[in-house]
């Protein structure tokens, strides 16, 4: 996906929904998934003729860790830093479906973890198998921010921080092309933020969380385009009582 063009990434991105599920266990462990799904009416507008022209199916599961197996004569040429980044995705399992007859196109990614300092930026899981798979050096990536995760029993954060000014600029110089020729249609493209904890919420940061009944819960719906732009805009911060 790092070498697509910006354009055709920003229609790919802009016609999905993003769902980022995370629950925190009494002890601190808990689980993360990370969905993308395609929604088919709002890509249809966008890609026009050639949406009935796909020929496509995709249908893998796989572990981390395999790649680092599979391509280990590759891994071992990666700096000792670059292969604990790897390491880092060691356990993520990933599902990938792409099928143009059932008009179904899914990514997953979820993890396990022991605590939530682990989490790894899932958004980075397919580059970092390509990067594997073709021996590619990870100066190449053209990601301009990264994602990170803390909990210490009482505060929850999500961290955004941008790590290249110059590829979120181009970004936005994207963006712009792309709302020009588009920004008329009426497309679906949320992303959303699912948490949920083992004690009660006393304060969230972001006023437009909205929180469950039971106050162990919380969701939070950003529009897609609007994170491309300004991805900080989603960090949170969540004190539990």
């Amino acid at each position: 996906m790092k070498y697509l063009s910006a354009f055709l990434f920003l229609i790919l991105l802009t016609s999905c929904q993003i769902t980022e599920t995370i629950t925190i266990n009494p002890d601190g462990s808990g689980d993360i998934k990370m969905e993308q799904l395609r929604e088919e009416n709002s890509y249809m507008q966008l890609a026009g003729e050639s949406y009935g022209r796909e020929n496509v199916f995709q249908d893998t599961t796989y572990v981390f860790k395999e790649y680092i197996e599979k391509y280990k004569e590759t891994f071992l040429k990666y700096t000792p830093e670059e292969q604990k980044l790897f390491q880092k995705y060691s356990n993520v399992k990933v599902h990938l479906k792409k099928s143009s007859f059932e008009k179904e196109f899914r990514s997953v990614f979820s993890l396990h973890f022991d605590k939530v300092s682990e989490i790894p930026d899932l958004y980075k899981t397919e580059d970092y198998a390509d990067d594997l798979q073709n021996n590619y050096a990870l100066t190449a990536e053209t990601h301009y921010y990264k994602i990170s995760y803390d909990f210490n029993g009482k505060i929850f954060k999500r961290s955004v921080s941008i790590i290249n000014a110059e590829e979120l600029q181009k970004a936005k110089d994207g963006y712009k092309n792309y709302e020009s020729k588009y920004g008329n249609l009426k497309l679906v493209q949320t992303y959303t933020l699912k948490y949920s904890f083992p004690q009660k919420i006393k304060s969230v940061s972001n006023e437009k969380a909205v929180i469950s009944s039971d106050k162990k819960a919380l969701t939070l719906e950003f529009q897609l385009s609007d994170c491309l732009r300004d991805p900080e805009m989603t960090n949170l911060e969540v004190v539990l009582e």
